[in-house]
C-alpha cells in the first residue's frame, strides 16, 4: 500500500531556537538529536526534537525571521478554536497512548509553570491543550481506538466542505496506485497545482533532473565527526 506511514518531522519556524529546545526538552520531555545549518540554504540553522525514532519536531531559524510580525488570527492562531491563514499550522496535537500517561503529561507541564486546560473527552479523542513559546498552540491526546469514519463523518459537515456522498465513500478508502520504481516524470511547472514558493525556484528546481537536484541539496556528512 503506497501512502505515508506516519508524520517524519514537523517543521515551525522560530527566531528563538533556544527557548524552543529548552521548552520541548524540559517541558516535553523531548530529546535535541540535531541541530545544523541547513542543507542547501544560506544562514539557516535546523533543530530536531525527538518524540520517537521515526516522529520529530523541527524548527527553522534564520536571521531574517524576528523581523517578520506576528498577528494573532493571521500568522498564528494562538489557540486550538482561532483562526489563523490558510495553509498555516492551527494547532499540534501530540499522542500518548493511555489517559494515565496524559494525566502524568499534565503534571510534567504544569509543573513547570505552565498552564493546561483538560482533559476534555470529544468522543474520538481525549484532550488537553496548552501554549508553547511564539504563540504555538498545542495539545496532547490519546484514542483507545482508530477513528471510525462511518461514524464521525458528518453529512452537513461534508455538504459544507462541498463533498458529495460519491466522494466521502472514494476518500475512506485507500487510493491505490501501481508501483512504477521511480519510472514517473518530473511534471511542468503549472502555476495552478501546489507547489514550492516562490515562483522562480519552483520553475528552476522544475528544470532540473532528479540526478541534478539531488546533487545540490543532498549533504550526507553530520557536522561533528565520530572520535577516531
Amino acid at each position: 500500500m503506497i501512502k505515508p506511514n506516519g508524520v517524519h518531522h514537523l517543521a515551525i519556524t522560530t527566531a528563538k531556537m533556544k527557548e524552543q529546545i529548552a521548552f520541548f526538552n524540559e517541558v516535553l520531555g523531548m530529546e535535541l538529536c540535531a541541530l545544523y545549518w541547513m542543507h542547501g540554504v544560506e544562514g539557516y540553522w535546523h533543530g530536531f526534537m525527538k518524540a520517537n525514532d521515526s516522529c520529530y519536531v523541527a524548527f527553522v531559524c534564520a536571521p531574517a525571521i524576528k523581523e517578520i510580525p506576528v498577528e494573532l488570527g493571521k500568522t498564528h492562531a494562538g489557540n486550538p478554536v482561532s483562526p489563523c491563514s490558510a495553509g498555516a499550522m492551527q494547532h499540534l496535537a501530540f499522542n500518548v497512548d493511555t489517559e494515565e500517561e496524559m494525566l502524568a503529561m499534565r503534571d510534567r507541564i504544569r509543573a513547570k509553570g505552565i498552564q493546561v486546560f483538560g482533559p476534555v473527552d470529544h468522543g474520538l479523542c481525549k484532550s488537553m491543550y496548552f501554549a508553547g513559546p511564539e504563540n504555538l498552540a498545542l495539545e496532547i491526546a490519546t484514542s483507545k481506538a482508530a477513528i471510525d469514519g462511518n461514524a464521525w463523518i458528518d453529512p452537513e459537515v461534508a455538504a459544507l466542505a462541498g463533498i458529495t456522498p460519491e466522494e466521502i465513500r472514494r476518500y475512506k478508502s485507500h487510493q491505490p496506485f501501481p508501483g512504477r520504481e521511480g519510472s514517473v516524470p518530473q511534471p511542468p511547472y503549472n502555476p495552478a497545482r501546489p507547489h514550492l514558493a516562490p515562483d522562480a525556484m519552483a520553475e528552476a528546481w522544475g528544470r532540473m533532473s532528479d540526478a541534478e537536484f539531488y546533487a545540490m541539496i543532498s549533504n550526507t556528512q553530520p557536522p561533528v565527526k565520530a572520535a577516531a
